[in-house]
């Protein structure tokens, strides 16, 4: 059932808590999950060799991207939208990434565009911003608009949807970010527990299926948590990233930490 469900499915992240301008030293905290099938092969975070200014990880298959960072502050990070009766686009969502950090526009500017050709896409959430602002886009319910300072969360819904793995996610990510404990980051992305299934969201999906995706982080033989991100950014501009890739049973299998 989920090759059925996530057949269309480009490679997004699929929980994503962030702190936006609530510490003077570091405007941008991020800590996220990528969720995807273990046999469709990627590349880690890295420089892209054909776009120098890029650093993120690569879908080998479409060859775009889940989460990364460009020149001039530029970020951007993906989630899809869990819905099976929706229609799939024709284009995958990976490369909206891709192209923001390859890009010039204005977060606002470009998340407009998007939302002109909204048939484009499979539904998405995407946030895009640099050192100076911070944009969110649904595309399922053409919401746009500028955030304010703020914690956030994002799983396959909305923006800040109260699901039981989003809710312990972003009450986790608030004592990691009080006490600036980055490692713990790392910790609340590993959460394996699950809900009751009275506390699972419907989202259409068969029962089985909604059991195995209600953990933060995912453990099974054909899809899971590939990878855990955290993305900081400092009072200067400057990214620091750190990325664990993980096998189909959950054990890392590399690390990459980058400054630029």
């Amino acid at each position: 059932m989920i090759a059925g469900i996530y057949r269309h499915t480009p490679p997004v992240m699929c929980l994503i808590v962030f702190a936006w301008q609530l510490d003077p030293e570091w405007p941008l905290i991020m800590a996220a999950n990528r969720d995807e099938f273990h046999a469709r092969p990627a590349l880690p975070f890295a420089a892209w060799q054909d776009l120098p200014t890029v650093h993120a990880g690569r879908d080998l298959e479409a060859g775009g991207s889940w989460m990364g960072v460009g020149a001039n502050q530029r970020f951007a990070a993906l989630t899809n939208i869990r819905d099976p009766s929706q229609t799939p686009g024709q284009r995958s969502r990976g490369e909206l990434v891709a192209a923001y950090l390859t890009g010039s526009s204005r977060p606002e500017t470009y998340l407009k565009d998007i939302m002109n050709r909204p048939e484009d896409y499979t539904g998405f959430n995407l946030l895009v911003g640099d050192d100076h602002e911070l944009w969110h886009l649904n595309s399922a319910r053409r919401s746009l608009h500028r955030l304010e300072p703020g914690l956030y969360g994002v799983s396959n819904d909305d923006l800040d949807t109260p699901w039981p793995k989003l809710e312990r996610s972003k009450a986790a990510f608030q004592e990691a970010i009080d006490g600036h404990e980055w490692s713990a980051l790392f910790a609340l992305l590993q959460d394996r527990s699950c809900p009751t299934d009275e506390a699972l969201p419907m989202t259409g999906v068969p029962l089985e299926t909604e059991r195995l995706l209600s953990s933060t982080f995912i453990v099974s033989p054909r899809y899971g948590t590939r990878a855990s991100t955290v993305l900081l950014m400092d009072h200067l501009g400057q990214r620091h990233v750190e990325e664990r890739a993980f096998d189909p049973e959950g054990n890392v299998t590399h690390v990459v930490e980058w400054v630029g």
